[in-house]
């Protein structure tokens, strides 16, 4: 079976994970020094988000070199001090510390997947440089330009199209100004990005989260997007024809020689589109916004969905479960609104269910989203531009400012808070930080702890559902041998059991006939033949 279908990933966002060297932001070498942090949690995996030399316009989802580390994340001092040497020698400098981080992770069983941005990168990249510098250039087909711009606008807000005078062309944008879309119909970008692939996982990663990977395809004359109550509706530029071959040749690509984990990350919570691209010949799964994302979750929307996403995918591939990521709120603020018990429910859903659970970090101690009162209290580009778009659209500064608190994506990318109570960093973290209760922070770790114990000791992850039922506010299902029975309700209840059943996780009352359960409460009882 393949590696990943048992798995739990951990999401690390690489700012604010570790600092080593008290400069704030988080690093290789401080992520290695907590390697064992999340050996004692029990996760398998870990996915990293982008930590390639970028100019940070969207925290390094704008990439200028895809083959090398960030120097904020690897060896900086030996970066600044020996030029020379970093560049000459690729043992030393930035790789260095990825390297050690990654045989670090290998010793310690420990499977690693990185992000990678194949939809766009840094207009400082080298081949954006080179097509901008004339028309006639070889690399200026790289991207994507146009004498004229079309409707489109950038999902971050404004036109998606931006005039470089050095040529007097639009080049496309479909995120910020400086994350030129790459053009996918040119052969030659397939060639490159190839490459790269190839470059990482001779690293020895274990496979790759795929950012935005349904935008890869356009409609390449250009139709304007039509406008439904004053919003786009992006039908030209995403999920066009092309695209399940494109994830097709990247698949192939990648498993010539082993098993290779492919996640991708489709902008969309429709559950059609997002399952579409999950399959035995493109990616293995596909993030399930349509669930992860919502604002209100109850008993009868997770059952509803549960089922849907049975329904929606091919037989053998799975859903992913999680709750949150860099780009949404943290959902012990989003669903639970703090309260602790509901927190835990959800982790025991995520943990539970059937699919693949990604964790991100901070969950496990019950890290809330970070507030702000101010537009300079925030690093998100998608925040700031909403701010800066309103201004001049005629808001006043408070309405702008409640649009930015919407729209950050900051709330959720606060530095670590860690159960030992050890500090992200000596110096000024480069974005504020929460303050959480302690207490409350060692009940959260031990209840993760267990429970992901509980999941790595048992066979009922690799099963299918035997059974999925609604009763009331009780959600239930059965793999293998264990029943899963999930509470959402505010006060107690007891709930009928037909066979004899053993409490194995989880607090509740054996009844004669039932088991009496506590207000959102998750448990798990062994069923007897």
């Amino acid at each position: 079976m393949e590696f990943w279908r048992g798995s739990v990933f951990y999401e690390i966002y690489m700012k604010s994970f570790q600092d080593s060297n008290g400069d704030g932001l988080g690093d290789f070498k401080g992520l290695t020094s907590r390697l064992d942090y999340l050996v004692d949690l029990g996760v398998d995996g870990i996915w990293l988000t982008p930590f390639y030399p970028s100019p940070q316009v969207d925290n390094g989802y704008d990439v200028s070199d895809y083959c090398d580390i960030n120097p904020d994340y690897g060896n900086m001092d030996l970066y600044h001090s020996n030029l020379d040497l970093y560049h000459s020698n690729p043992d030393y400098g930035n790789m260095a510390d990825f390297r050690e981080f990654m045989k670090a992770a290998d010793a310690r069983g420990i499977k690693v997947i990185i992000d990678l941005v194949l939809n766009h990168s840094s207009t400082e990249h080298a081949w954006f440089k080179e097509s901008r510098s004339s028309k006639t250039n070889p690399k200026r087909d790289y991207y994507i330009w146009r004498e004229k711009p079309n409707n489109w606008e950038s999902f971050f807000g404004g036109s998606a199209w931006e005039l470089d005078k050095l040529t007097g062309e639009y080049y496309y944008h479909s995120f910020a100004k400086e994350q030129a879309d790459l053009n996918w119909a040119n052969p030659a970008v397939r060639a490159e990005i190839e490459q790269v692939l190839a470059f990482w996982l001779n690293e020895g990663v274990a496979g790759f989260r795929l950012d935005v990977i349904n935008n890869l395809t356009l409609v390449l004359e250009f139709p304007d997007n039509p406008v439904v109550d004053n919003e786009m509706e992006h039908v030209y530029d995403r999920n066009q024809q092309g695209l399940e071959q494109a994830l097709e040749q990247i698949a192939a690509f990648c498993r010539k020689e082993r098993e290779v984990f492919l996640v991708g990350e489709i902008s969309s919570d429709k559950l059609p589109e997002i399952a579409k691209y999950s399959s035995k010949t493109m990616l293995d799964v596909t993030f399930n916004f349509n669930f992860g994302s919502v604002e209100l979750l109850d008993a009868q929307s997770v059952f509803t969905t549960l089922n849907e996403m049975e329904t929606a995918l091919q037989e053998g591939q799975w859903p992913t479960l999680f709750f949150g990521s860099h780009d949404m709120s943290r959902f012990t603020t989003r669903l639970s609104n703090g309260n602790l018990s509901k927190t835990k429910l959800l982790a025991f859903l995520m943990l539970t269910a059937k699919g693949i659970p990604f964790i991100y970090y901070g969950e496990e101690v019950g890290m809330p989203d970070l507030t702000f009162s101010s537009v300079e209290e925030m690093r998100d580009i998608q925040g700031t531009a909403a701010y800066y778009q309103a201004l001049q659209a005629g808001s006043d500064e408070q309405s702008a400012l409640e649009l930015a608190i919407n729209k950050t994506r900051d709330k959720a990318r606060g530095p670590m808070v860690f159960s030992d109570g050890k500090p992200f960093t000596t110096g000024q973290p480069w974005i504020k930080m929460a303050s959480l209760n302690e207490e409350e922070v060692l009940s959260m770790w031990h209840f993760y702890q267990a429970l992901l114990a509980f999941r790595k000791g048992h066979d009922f992850k690799e099963k299918e559902y035997s059974s999925l039922t609604l009763d009331g506010e009780t959600l239930s299902y059965q793999r293998g041998e264990f029943l899963f029975l999930l509470h959402f309700g505010e006060t107690e209840v007891t709930y009928p059991l037909q066979e004899k059943s053993e409490l194995v996780f989880g607090e509740a009352v054996m009844l004669e006939a039932g088991v009496k359960m506590g207000a959102y409460a998750g448990i798990a009882l062994r069923v007897e033949d």
